[in-house]
């Protein structure tokens, strides 16, 4: 038997891909995206960009930004009943409305 994989990605095969038409690298400007605290951001993950990438587990959950951690941003999000602190860059968040 071989030995299942246990990384990061593991079975992201359909949440983690691109439609046809948006394939490759993302404009540019999404990284240049700014947040203020108290705004609401939703975790929408870019799997072009690999860096600043929360686990897939927290992909379409909304929060609210806490702060900045260099040129990420800390964005607090409800799992069930705990609170969870995420720092995800701002090529995988969306401004929530």
């Amino acid at each position: 038997m071989v030995k299942a994989s246990k990384g990061y990605r593991r079975r992201t095969r359909s949440v983690m891909q691109k439609r046809a038409r948006d394939r490759g690298l993302s404009p540019i400007t999404k990284e240049f995206q700014t947040f203020d605290v108290g705004e609401q951001a939703s975790v929408t993950i870019d799997p072009s960009l690999h860096k600043g990438q929360p686990h897939v587990r927290f992909q379409g959950h909304t929060g609210t930004v806490a702060g900045m951690q260099g040129d990420a941003y800390l964005i607090n999000i409800k799992v069930g009943g705990k609170r969870k602190q995420l720092i995800v860059r701002p090529e995988h968040l969306r401004k929530a409305h």
